[in-house]
This record gives structure tokens, C-alpha cells and sequence, in this order.
């Protein structure tokens, strides 16, 4: 049997984390090139002793002692910082898993894929801040992309043996957050806790609250259109609040093809780390007497503007991707730290939006990775300067 060669950057979230779940119980199998995490070093050593890593790095420079003490005594290799983390991105990996948070996982996931790697793709920023370069990358060097999100895996297996051709929409589900049942009013005075409290899924705090504000529905609408190359008016959201639907396929003939699972990520994880094969993964089986009816309905604009906005940036097209998943970042971000109040968050998104669109030779510019990091700080600025206004 022969050894896959793996990576894990973004090891230390709810991603990685199941991901090394799933090494862990077949590790004869992998040989652990590199794994990449944030603040929490404890477990990234922990991690990278256990699955006899050849290298750990910490995406801050600042923590690098406390990682090379965590490591001492082990032959795994301490790093830090962003160059290291491109250099273990450039090591010789058969598949790579892609979860670090934010678009600061666009640029290992390109070194990855200029290797021929396999990329398991969770960084759903990627593709919203530069999906045609990523894929043109993919294509330039032999490589292969495959999703991980549940609802773009879940797309994925349901078009297997079909035409793209021949699909007339693409149904993603949401399970419409904390706030689903809310009423609009209450909204205004939502807190950072209740926001970073999901009914279903276990994730970590800033999709949880995305998941709330239906802000990573929005960005998985526009990662829907760059990896499938469907029309945005193929698209559509449905609220399924029991999250055992993750998406659903409509052919020209009137089918449909839906994808249903319990709502955990070892099930997109598993899919995309044993592609092709199917093997046995250690989910739950669904009991559908048990489970007795499944729920939809529409989303509420109101109440999700985002879904709005992301609609707006596939019409604009451009880098126009590059400035929302950054506006919206740097928006949460202020939300976190208690600035800005929750339904602020979509308008200080959308006047970065305005404001940036207004100037066709940024947002026109060609597609590169320059110009996606250029403007991704400009969008980070411009929502820094709205909330320094909004808040005086």
C-alpha cells in the first residue's frame, strides 16, 4: 500500500481538526507533510508530534519560540509566518487540505496547486476573491480541485456522471443561523454570544456568526457560480433548518438530484480525501422515520442582505469578489471587537462595495495575485474608515 502525502493547512480549526480526525484512524495510510495553524500552538505541536509531521508552522512570527518548545525533543520542523507557510505549501504533496480562514488562505492554496497537488478546497474565500485564477491555475499545471464545503461537495457528487451542461439550477441550502426564527426587530440589539451560537453545526466563532448574518451563504452562492461556471440566476437559496439537505441539482429535464447527510464536515472531509473511492466514514446514519419531516422556505432579503450583495458582485464581475469577502472580514472583525452593532455588518460591507465599484481600474484590473492582495487592503482600509465614521 503506498503512502499519500498530505498537508493540513488551517489544522488547528473545526476543519482540520476532523481532517486529522480522519488521518488518525487510517494513519498507516498518510505521510504528514505540513501542518499550519494560528494562536492555538499547543495543539498544532500536539498535532504535528502525534502524525510525525515533517514541518508545523504558526501563521505569527510571535509564537515561533513557544511552537519550537512545544516541538523540542521531536524531529518535527518549526516555522513561522507567511513565507514559511508558501514554502510548506511548495512541498511535494499528493493532497492538500485548504482551511485556513479569510483570504490569507488564497496564496498557499496557489503554491499548492502550481505543485499539480490534489487541493481539498475549504477556503471558500479563494474562489469569491479570485476563482478564475484559481481555476486557470489548477488547469496551467495538472492539478485538481476538489470542493469541501458541504453544500459545493454535496453539488459535486450529485453531478457525477451528469452534464454541467445539462443542469437548469443549482439549490444550496442554509440553515439560516441563530437568528432564523428572530424577529427583525431584535436583530438590532443581537449580541457577539447569541451571534456565535449555531443550532446545528459545530464550527468555529466567525463562521458561526457568518452562518447568522447568512453572510457564508452569500460567499458560497459566488464560490457556486466560480466553480461550477453555472449563471448567477442558476443559483438559488433555500432556509432547510434541519441542515440534512446540503444541496440540491435540477436538470433541464425537471429532476432533481439532492445530496442528504447529518450535518458533519467528515462527510465533504471524507469524500474529497478519498476521491474517487468512497470508504467508510464515521458519521451518523440517517433514520428518516426518525427524522419524520423535512422543512424549507425562502430566505427573507431583509432580513439576509447579503444574499443581495452577493448577487450584485456576480452582475459586477472583476475583483469586485476580492472587496466584499474583505469588507465583510474586516467588518466582522469590528463586530467581534463590539464596535459595530449586527445588521451594521452588511451596511458597512455595502458601502465598501460602493465605494470601490466606482473606480472601474481597480475593480477591472487583471486578475492576479497582486492586484487581489492590492485590493483586498484598499476594501480593508475603506471599512475601517466607514466604521471610524459610523461610530465617530
Amino acid at each position: 500500500m503506498s503512502m499519500r502525502r498530505v498537508s493540513i493547512f488551517g489544522a488547528t480549526g473545526s476543519i482540520g481538526q476532523n481532517t486529522i480526525d480522519l488521518i488518525r484512524r487510517d494513519a498507516a495510510r498518510y505521510d504528514v507533510v505540513a501542518l499550519s495553524g494560528g494562536h492555538n500552538v499547543a495543539q498544532l505541536a500536539r498535532d504535528a508530534r502525534e502524525l510525525r509531521a515533517e514541518v508545523a508552522i504558526t501563521a505569527y512570527e510571535a509564537r515561533l519560540p513557544e511552537l519550537r518548545a512545544a516541538l523540542a525533543g521531536s524531529d518535527v520542523e518549526a516555522a513561522a509566518g507567511t513565507q514559511a507557510l508558501l514554502e510548506a505549501a511548495s512541498r511535494p504533496a499528493d493532497w492538500i487540505m485548504s482551511a485556513i480562514v479569510g483570504a490569507a488562505g488564497l496564496a498557499p492554496g496557489l503554491r499548492a496547486l502550481e505543485q499539480g497537488s490534489t487541493l481539498a478546497l475549504a477556503n471558500k474565500e479563494s474562489l469569491v476573491c479570485a476563482g478564475r485564477l484559481l481555476m486557470q491555475t489548477a488547469k496551467a499545471h495538472g492539478a485538481r480541485i476538489l470542493p469541501v464545503d458541504s453544500e459545493h461537495s454535496a453539488v459535486f457528487q450529485a453531478l457525477v456522471g451528469e452534464r454541467i451542461s445539462e443542469v437548469e439550477r443549482i439549490i444550496i441550502t442554509a440553515s439560516g443561523g441563530a437568528f432564523r426564527d428572530w424577529p427583525m426587530e431584535r436583530l438590532q440589539t443581537a449580541t457577539l454570544a447569541e451571534a456565535s451560537s449555531h443550532p446545528n453545526w459545530d464550527m468555529g466563532q466567525r463562521i458561526t456568526i457568518d452562518s447568522a448574518s447568512m453572510f457564508n451563504k452569500a460567499l458560497e452562492v459566488i464560490e457556486t457560480h466560480e466553480f461550477f461556471r453555472v449563471a448567477p440566476e442558476q443559483i438559488e437559496v433555500l432556509v432547510h433548518p434541519q441542515s440534512l439537505v446540503h444541496a440540491l441539482v435540477g436538470f433541464r429535464d425537471g429532476a432533481l438530484m439532492s445530496h442528504l447527510g447529518a450535518p458533519d464536515m467528515r462527510h465533504a472531509i471524507g469524500y474529497a480525501l478519498h476521491w474517487p473511492d468512497r470508504r467508510h466514514l464515521p458519521v451518523a446514519r440517517l433514520d428518516l422515520a426518525t427524522v419524520g419531516q423535512l422543512e424549507f422556505r425562502a430566505p427573507d432579503s431583509a432580513r439576509y442582505p447579503a444574499l443581495r450583495l452577493a448577487q450584485e458582485v456576480m452582475a459586477r464581475g472583476g475583483l469586485s469578489g476580492a472587496v466584499f469577502n474583505a469588507a465583510k472580514e474586516r467588518a466582522l472583525d469590528h463586530f467581534i471587537a463590539g464596535r459595530i452593532g449586527f445588521l451594521d455588518m452588511a451596511t458597512i460591507t455595502e458601502q465598501v462595495l460602493a465605494s470601490l465599484e466606482a473606480q472601474p481600474d481597480l475593480i477591472d484590473a487583471a486578475m492576479t495575485l497582486e492586484n487581489v492582495t492590492r485590493i483586498d487592503d484598499l476594501a480593508r482600509q475603506a471599512a475601517d474608515q466607514a466604521v471610524l465614521k459610523k461610530t465617530g
